[in-house]
């Protein structure tokens, strides 16, 4: 389960990165999802961008992992309550989950994959209470395999519908 809790510090790393480099763009995102002006919206990002940090870099420790299994569970709690919201509301977001911009209503993708990490932080807070794993590189191979799942599956997510040609 060591590869669970690296793929998670992996995730949120990237996602508390992207939002340092790219705040104008995840500030905007911010305010559009919740609902706060821009000047509310920048601070509260900045801080989410903090906590995904806190939580990747205690999920790299056994003694600290289920710290970074629950900040990271909450973070993306609130971030899937939001995107709920925004879907009922029939919100188009640019929520930041690649590197391109990508303006398009919320849709179940994004909201399944914001639940999905809860449940897999929840997992890995459950294997953090068993105790400790051996370590060794596999848990990294693993972590980084994960990752590139999960980001092919986002890619392939924003592709557009294919449509077929009504027969004549």
């Amino acid at each position: 389960m060591a590869g669970l809790a690296w793929f998670l510090a992996l995730v949120l790393a990237c996602s508390s990165l992207q939002k340092l480099l790219e705040r104008d763009r995840l500030s905007m995102a911010t305010a559009r999802l919740t609902g706060f002006n821009l000047a509310v919206a920048r601070p509260v990002m900045l801080v989410a961008a903090t906590v995904e940090a806190m939580a990747a870099l205690a999920l790299l420790f056994a003694q600290t992992q289920a710290l970074g299994a629950v900040l990271a569970g909450g973070l993306w709690l609130g971030y899937g309550t939001a995107l709920l919201a925004a879907a009922r509301r029939g919100d188009r977001l640019d929520c930041g989950c690649s590197l391109a911009v990508r303006s398009k209503p919320v849709d179940g993708f994004m909201i399944a994959r914001a639940f999905g990490l809860v449940a897999l932080a929840g997992l890995a807070l459950v294997a953090s209470l068993a105790g400790p794993t051996v370590p060794g590189i596999e848990p990294v191979f693993a972590a980084l395999g994960l990752f590139s799942l999960y980001h092919a599956a986002g890619e392939i997510a924003a592709l557009p519908p294919l449509r077929r040609k009504a027969a004549r």
